[in-house]
């Protein structure tokens, strides 16, 4: 078994990922990464399967985290790592041989740590590739940047003009059945709409109505799944959905909180009037 290096080096690269029973893929994910990684760490979130078996054996360093939520889970993360440079891969994802590349060419060149990494993820969809795909933070200094407090869609906290791009792909190999997605769209969605309360957003009709057929024009056409066939228009779709489902239970969390305040202050209402009556 082979063992990376403890010694604090100023441009060496921790790998950190978070996982939870996938034991099916986690090994892709790892792999794609040994070409650049000094270290790959590993945080379980308390998985029942293999997951964290497999990553021991590919030699990671395995954490188990009780799931705290993402971006506490990758703070953690960030934390157990030995160094100061962090690139942040899921188990659903791989590294392509060219991003790989370009990250072990940039490594000579981790000066500024106030600089943050950006990489080109592709998601599949149905066994097709969708879309320019989207461009995510993924490699940063953590004496400089950290994972800002989010309950959902969690990215490191740094200005975007102190984003550098890096050349390749990161392929997301996101799709298991239509079952999955949705289900994965409606627990991120109630993520979503929590966050949002929590935030004290007001739940908007305009945004209701405007937002999911927005959504859905932007991806199908500016984004050319127009061009994917049924796939492509299923992904579309369901990003209007998703839009229109993050501003519904926004609006039932309002009426829930409602409810529980009327239910508050209605037996002191009752005091009140039989005080008076006395």
């Amino acid at each position: 078994m082979s063992h990376y290096s403890d010694a604090v080096g100023e441009n060496r690269i921790s790998v950190v990922i978070i996982a939870q029973d996938d034991e099916t893929r986690i090994a892709s994910a790892i792999a794609s990464c040994k070409p650049f990684a000094d270290e790959i760490v590993v945080i379980d979130g308390g998985s029942k399967d293999r997951t964290v078996r497999v990553a021991e054996q590919l030699s990671c360093k395995v954490y188990v985290n009780a799931w705290p939520g993402y971006a506490k889970q990758r703070i953690y993360g960030s934390d157990q790592a030995t160094f100061d440079w962090i690139f942040v891969i899921d188990t659903d994802e791989v590294v392509s041989e060219p991003l790989a590349a370009s990250i072990q060419k940039l490594k000579s060149d981790l000066s500024n740590p106030s600089k943050a990494y950006a990489v080109l993820r592709i998601g599949d969809f149905l066994g097709r590739w969708m879309g320019k795909g989207e461009k995510l933070v993924r490699l940063y200094n953590r004496t400089e940047i950290q994972y800002r407090e989010s309950l959902v869609h969690e990215t490191p906290d740094v200005a975007s003009e102190n984003i550098v791009y890096v050349p390749g792909v990161l392929w997301h190999y996101g799709f298991r059945s239509i079952h999955d997605h949705i289900q994965r769209f409606n627990k991120y969605t109630d993520l979503e709409a929590e966050g949002a309360v929590a935030a004290g957003k007001r739940f908007s009709l305009l945004r209701m109505i405007v937002r999911p057929p927005l959504r859905f024009v932007q991806k199908y056409i500016v984004h050319g799944l127009y061009k994917k066939g049924i796939p492509g228009l299923a992904v579309s779709l369901f990003w209007g959905i998703y839009e229109f489902l993050v501003c519904m239970k926004q609006y039932e969390l309002g009426l829930a909180r409602k409810r529980v305040k009327k239910s508050q202050e209605e037996p002191i209402k009752e005091g009140k009037a039989y005080a008076t009556l006395q």
